[in-house]
């Protein structure tokens, strides 16, 4: 599915199947709930022939809804802001932006916040030209299970197979770098609010193992040398350096066979090694170029 020379870009597709996306089959209503595994499903970019792994925001919201911390409207970009983002640069981060908050405000099953999500993904994704990709099948079923979070979910990723397709015949892999981008920070933001809320090793974890998702985000905003995008790539260097003080240690223990119940015990472990000066730093970095993002009026 992933092509070297035309990026698929999994978030990307997670945000454009909120405008529109595949013709269901004849036996398929907008109605039926949807059953699929795809929307928590890792991304896989390949930067320069380099493989690297980036988790959904969904993943990341399923995360910090496991965690046990509660939903929070006000980490959101505000939904009508939409209007004020004028350069097709702004709208592509911000449409990643809105695309992961559409997934989060799902997540917890806030269908007011998601009609409101899902009409800026749609306004931003329109004046991109991206939504034209698509028909408008996959935006029925979505306005029809917008109640049914399972089928939400779902459907806001359904076009992670379709990105390929879109890219390669579009051409836009500097509109599609950038939602990921945003996508990226948003979920980022995400996890280290989270974290600042309710302290839990998983979400630490989530948090540092960013590390390497960053360095191909890196690369792949440079590779367009995209003249708008010259200060965000220098702030996402910043990050890294961040990054560069966070290390992991894995702990190999012989796995253990239980052969009545048939089940084997992994007892391998990661450590990851972050203090809490080094994710206070990330948190105040991610929060500044969010704010950049979401703060222009063009």
């Amino acid at each position: 599915m992933f092509n070297p020379k035309f990026l698929a870009i999994g978030f990307a597709a997670l945000v454009l199947a909120s405008c529109g996306g595949d013709k269901p089959k004849d036996d398929e209503n907008p109605n039926d709930s949807i059953v699929d595994t795809d929307t928590a499903k890792t991304a896989v970019l390949n930067v320069g022939g380099e493989l690297f792994s980036v988790p959904s925001p969904i993943q990341t919201a399923m995360l910090i809804q496991k965690s046990g911390v509660t939903y929070d409207k006000g980490i959101l970009n505000i939904s009508k802001s939409a209007n004020t983002y004028s350069k097709d640069y702004d709208r592509a981060l911000n449409l990643g932006i809105y695309g992961a908050d559409l997934g989060y405000v799902s997540m917890y099953n806030q269908t007011a916040d998601a009609i409101g999500y899902l009409a800026a993904v749609k306004q931003l994704a329109d004046k991109l030209g991206v939504s034209a990709a698509f028909g408008q099948q996959t935006m029925k079923r979505i306005e029809s299970n917008i109640t049914n979070k399972d089928s939400m979910l779902v459907l806001v990723g359904i076009a992670y197979r379709e990105s390929d397709v879109f890219l390669k015949s579009n051409k836009r892999n500097e509109v599609s770098s950038l939602i990921l981008a945003g996508g990226w920070i948003e979920s980022m933001h995400f996890s280290t609010m989270a974290y600042s809320k309710k302290a839990s090793d998983e979400v630490k974890y989530r948090i540092a193992e960013q590390k390497q998702a960053l360095g191909s985000i890196v690369k792949l905003i440079n590779s367009h040398n995209m003249p708008d995008a010259v200060d965000l790539g220098k702030q996402l260097a910043d990050l890294a350096k961040i990054y560069e003080g966070i290390s992991f240690k894995y702990t190999f223990v012989e796995p253990v066979t239980d052969s009545l119940k048939k089940m084997t015990y992994i007892n391998s472990s990661n450590e990851v090694m972050v203090s809490k000066e080094q994710i206070e730093q990330i948190t105040a970095k991610i929060k500044e170029i969010r704010n950049k993002i979401i703060n222009v009026q063009s």
